[in-house]
C-alpha cells in the first residue's frame, strides 16, 4: 500500500501544477492589464482566459496519448509543457507572446485532468480509490494557496514582480516531470494493450498478497466484451456520459474558477484595500485546503452522492449572501467571510468528487476517452465563465452574478437528488458494467454493497 501511496501522490503532483497554473495569474491581473493598456475585452478574453483556452484543447486532445501512448507517458509531457509555459510566460515582452506560453501551460492543465486520476483510479484498490484519486484535488488546492502565498510574497518586489510569479512554476514543474519518470505503467492500460506479462508484474508491484489471476481475469473479461470502434457516444454509454457531462456542468457554473481567477479583484470591488485582499486570497487558499481535507478523509465513507449533497446546499447559502452582501453593500469582512464559506463548500464537495467521479463511471477502454469528455465540458465552460467576468461586473454588478450562480446550484442540488448514483467501494468493471445498463442502476449498486 505505501507503494501506492508514493506513485499516486507522484501522478497527483500534477494537479499541484494544475492549481498554480490557474490561480497565480491573478496576482498580475491588473498590473498587466496597465502595463499592456489592454481592455477589459482584450485583457479577460486573451491575457486572462488564454490558458483556459488550451486547457480546453488540452481536455479535448489528451485522451488520444492517454490511450494511445499510456497514462505515465502522457504525464511526464504533461511536466515539460508546464515547464516550457512557466519560462516562456516570465520572459514574455509582449500580451501575444504572453498568451502563446499560458497556451501551452493550458494544455498540461487539460491533459493532467485525464491522465492523473484515470491512473490513479486505475492502481487504486476500490475501497480507498476515492482518497487515492482525490490526491489530485489535494494538490490543486495546495497549489492554489501556494500560488496565493507566493503572489503575496512576491507582490512588492518592483515592476516585473509578475515575472517571479508566473516564472517560478518551473522549478516545481522540472521536479514532478523527474519524479514521473520512477512510477509504473498502468496494469489496466497495458491489459487494454494485450501486454499481459508486464501487466501481471505491475498488479504483484501495486499488492503482492492479492490473487492477481482473478483481478486480471476479471479485467480481461471486460475487455472482452467490448467491440472494436467503441466509443463514448454510443447509446449504450448515454448513462455515463450524461453523468460526466452534468457534474462538469455544475462544477463550473457554480462559478468557482471565475473567483479564483479573479479573487483579489472581487475583493477589491467589496472594499478591500489591494493589499487585504491579497491577503485574503491566502486565507481563501487556506480553507481550500483544509476542506479538501476533510472531503479526502469522509469520500471513501460517506461516499460521493453525501459530499455532493453537502456541497450544494453549502454552495446555495454561501453564493445567496455573497449576492447579498453586494446587493445592500455590507462593508467590513462581510463579503470575505461569506466566499470563505464557498470555498469550503466547493472543496468538501465539488472539489472533491468531479476528478474521482469522472475518472470511476467509464470502462477501462474508454477511461480516456470519458475522462477527456467530461474534462472538455469542465474546461470550455472554465474559459467562458472567467473571460466573462470583467464585463459582467461593470454591466450588470457583482450581485446579480452571484444570484445566477446561487440559482444554477438548485439545480445541482436536484441532480444529485435524482440522476446521480453512489459509485464508493465497487470495482471499476462492476461499475462499467451496471452504468452501461442504466435500469435500476442505484439499486443495483446497493445490491454490490450488501
Amino acid at each position: 500500500m505505501k507503494k501506492i501511496w508514493i506513485w499516486s501522490i507522484t501522478a497527483a503532483l500534477a494537479g499541484f501544477l494544475f492549481g498554480f497554473d490557474t490561480v497565480v495569474i491573478s496576482g498580475a491581473d491588473k498590473k498587466l492589464q496597465m502595463l499592456w493598456n489592454s481592455s477589459d475585452v482584450f485583457h479577460g478574453t486573451i491575457v486572462m482566459a488564454m490558458a483556459l483556452w488550451g486547457t480546453v484543447v488540452g481536455a479535448l486532445l489528451g485522451g488520444i496519448p492517454t490511450n494511445k501512448i499510456g497514462r505515465k507517458k502522457t504525464l511526464i509531457w504533461i511536466g515539460v509543457l508546464y515547464t516550457v509555459s512557466a519560462l516562456g510566460s516570465a520572459f514574455a515582452n509582449d500580451p501575444i507572446t504572453f498568451a502563446v506560453f499560458r497556451f501551452i501551460g493550458g494544455l498540461g492543465v487539460g491533459a493532467s485532468t485525464i491522465a492523473a486520476p484515470a491512473y490513479i483510479s486505475e492502481i487504486a484498490p476500490a475501497k480507498d480509490r476515492g482518497k487515492l484519486v482525490g490526491l489530485y484535488q489535494f494538490n490543486i488546492v495546495f497549489g492554489i494557496l501556494v500560488a496565493f502565498f507566493s503572489n503575496y510574497l512576491l507582490n512588492g518586489i518592483g515592476e516585473n514582480a509578475w515575472r517571479w510569479m508566473v516564472g517560478v512554476e518551473a522549478i516545481p514543474a522540472a521536479i514532478y516531470t523527474l519524479f514521473t519518470l520512477t512510477v509504473p505503467k498502468s496494469p489496466r492500460w497495458l491489459l487494454t494493450k494485450l501486454r499481459n506479462d508486464e501487466a501481471k508484474n505491475v498488479l504483484r508491484l501495486i499488492n503482492p498478497d492479492q490473487d492477481v489471476e482473478k483481478l486480471m481475469l476479471e479485467i480481461k473479461t471486460e475487455n472482452e466484451n467490448t467491440v472494436s470502434g467503441e466509443n463514448i457516444f454510443m447509446k449504450k454509454y448515454r448513462f455515463p456520459l450524461l453523468l460526466a457531462f452534468l457534474i462538469a456542468f455544475f462544477n463550473q457554473l457554480s462559478g468557482i474558477n471565475a473567483f479564483l481567477y479573479y479573487a483579489p479583484r472581487i475583493l477589491e470591488e467589496a472594499g478591500l484595500g489591494e493589499s487585504t485582499a491579497l491577503l485574503s486570497s491566502i486565507g481563501i487558499g487556506v480553507i481550500n485546503m483544509a476542506f479538501t481535507l476533510l472531503g479526502i478523509y469522509l469520500i471513501d465513507r460517506l461516499g460521493r452522492k453525501q459530499l455532493m449533497y453537502i456541497g450544494s446546499v453549502g454552495y446555495i447559502v454561501s453564493l445567496s449572501l455573497v449576492s447579498c452582501a453586494f446587493f445592500f453593500e455590507w462593508g467590513g469582512m462581510a463579503v470575505p467571510i461569506f466566499l470563505f464559506l464557498f470555498i469550503a463548500s466547493h472543496a468538501v464537495g465539488q472539489g472533491t468528487v468531479i476528478w474521482v467521479f469522472i475518472s470511476e463511471i467509464f470502462p477501462n477502454h474508454l477511461r480516456g476517452s470519458g475522462q477527456s469528455f467530461g474534462s472538455s465540458v469542465h474546461w470550455i465552460l472554465a474559459a467562458v465563465v472567467p473571460s466573462l467576468i470583467p464585463i459582467l461586473f461593470t454591466t450588470i454588478g457583482p450581485g446579480v452574478v452571484f444570484s445566477f450562480f446561487a440559482f444554477m446550484m438548485v439545480l445541482q442540488l436536484l441532480f444529485v437528488v435524482f440522476i446521480m448514483p453512489e459509485t464508493k467501494g465497487i470495482s471499476l468493471e462492476q461499475l462499467s458494467k451496471m452504468l452501461t445498463n442504466k435500469k435500476n442502476v442505484n439499486s443495483k449498486i446497493i445490491d454490490v454493497k450488501k
